[in-house]
């Protein structure tokens, strides 16, 4: 029983650390994704406090305000996350705690037992007397057996009693600390939502002015909304024109709207899903202003479009780079439109767009980081976007998964 009992008090002060490792884990994992947005707003208020110019319209200021709205939400869920994980970290370091006291007391009563014990007995002629008084050798053999284990269960008792003490200091310092996040993140979520409240305000009274001028808003939207419509449909031509020159000079000749790839092409293609969430960013720094799949719209809340790309706020002159090993399949001019650069990858292409120039030709090889030239630049507004595509075959895929969250 003996034995038994030092077996499971190990386990449970293996438990104790172990579960003190898993919960500052989580808490990493998610301050990580806290720095990480608040990383992109400090790029973004560093972007546009560079490049912002005087005439931004009221569409141009309404989008601005819903990406910092947006941002901002997100960072209140992910602090409102951790104190509630720091709620939960702290109420089970506490239950640990009053666990560990219970368990020191048992064990220092225990230890205390076998001190008096011991010192009534700690005669070596005891002991000795005690071995001789054996009726046999069998006997005395298993009574020195049992001296040697009653020293050393003795010697483990003060050793269990002092790593206990010092995991409990070590909860005791945890705790603490965790009181003391949590009162941070607290103070940091009141600001934030208050920043929030003023960009809500903001968001409300530049609606409040489209409203008056409806006709005219919806219409720069409507008319921005064809033009994206226009250049999906010349990418999506120009897709499904590489796939069927693909496979005819593969010997295929019907049309799946799937590449048919030599034995290099799959290897590079599998190169390139082996890098999905671990691509570098085209540009060196930006934020995603504008992200793929269904949005709502800006004038009517009710009305959505699916967008194909994301457009990533960057720099002035800002370099763009491809992503990925490949060769250049096409360059985009496309008419009231800046040019796009397509490279495909396998089969998969990125499609890099409103491009200001281009150093690159059909046909060239790429390495990842290359250059193929610089994004545009909005002279009235001073914002440079980036548009960027991922497509495997045919289809679209969400670029945010691609790219390094880094």
């Amino acid at each position: 029983m003996r034995l038994k009992s030092i077996f499971l008090i190990v386990l449970l002060s293996l438990f104790s650390v172990t579960t003190i490792t898993a919960q500052s884990k989580e808490q990493k994992e998610l301050e990580a994704k806290r720095q990480q947005i608040l990383k992109e707003l400090s790029r973004y208020n560093a972007l546009y406090n560079k490049e912002k110019k005087k005439e931004t319209s009221v569409i141009k200021q309404v989008e601005d305000v819903n990406y910092k709205i947006r941002v901002k939400q997100n960072l209140i869920k992910i602090t409102n996350e951790q104190a509630n994980q720091l709620t939960r970290d702290i109420n089970n370091n506490q239950n640990q705690i009053t666990d560990l006291r219970n368990q020191l007391t048992a064990l220092k009563e225990d230890y205390a037992k076998m001190i008096v014990k011991s010192y009534k007995s700690k005669s070596e002629q005891s002991k000795i007397m005690f071995l001789l008084s054996s009726d046999n050798f069998k006997q005395a053999y298993k009574r020195l057996q049992y001296i040697n284990q009653y020293k050393a269960y003795q010697k483990k008792q003060a050793e269990e009693i002092k790593t206990k003490t010092e995991v409990l200091q070590k909860l005791n310092l945890q705790l603490a600390e965790q009181k003391e996040q949590k009162k941070k993140l607290i103070a940091e979520n009141r600001k934030a939502k208050r920043e929030l409240e003023q960009e809500v305000a903001e968001q409300e009274a530049l609606m409040a002015l489209i409203r008056k001028d409806i006709k005219k808003h919806s219409l720069a939207i409507r008319k921005k909304r064809q033009e994206a419509e226009r250049i999906d449909k010349e990418i999506n031509r120009l897709i499904r024109e590489a796939i069927a020159a693909s496979n005819k000079k593969a010997g295929k000749t019907s049309s799946t709207g799937k590449f048919v790839l030599t034995p290099a092409g799959k290897a590079l293609a599998a190169n390139f899903e082996s890098n999905r969430g671990k691509l570098p960013w085209p540009v060196d720094r930006g934020v995603i202003k504008s992200k793929y799949g269904l949005q709502r719209s800006i004038t009517d809340g009710a009305v959505k479009q699916n967008y194909k790309s994301i457009y990533i706020a960057t720099e002035n002159n800002a370099e763009v780079k491809s992503v990925f090993n490949g060769e250049v399949y096409k360059i985009m001019v496309i008419k009231n439109a800046n040019p796009a650069v397509m490279i495909s990858h396998g089969n998969y292409i990125t499609v890099y767009m409103n491009m200001a120039s281009i150093n690159v030709k059909p046909g060239q090889k790429l390495k990842t980081g290359d250059v193929i030239g610089k994004a545009f630049t909005n002279k009235t507004s001073g914002e440079t976007l980036l548009g960027f595509r991922v497509y495997k075959n045919d289809a679209t895929q969400n670029p945010e998964y691609w790219l390094s969250k880094n």
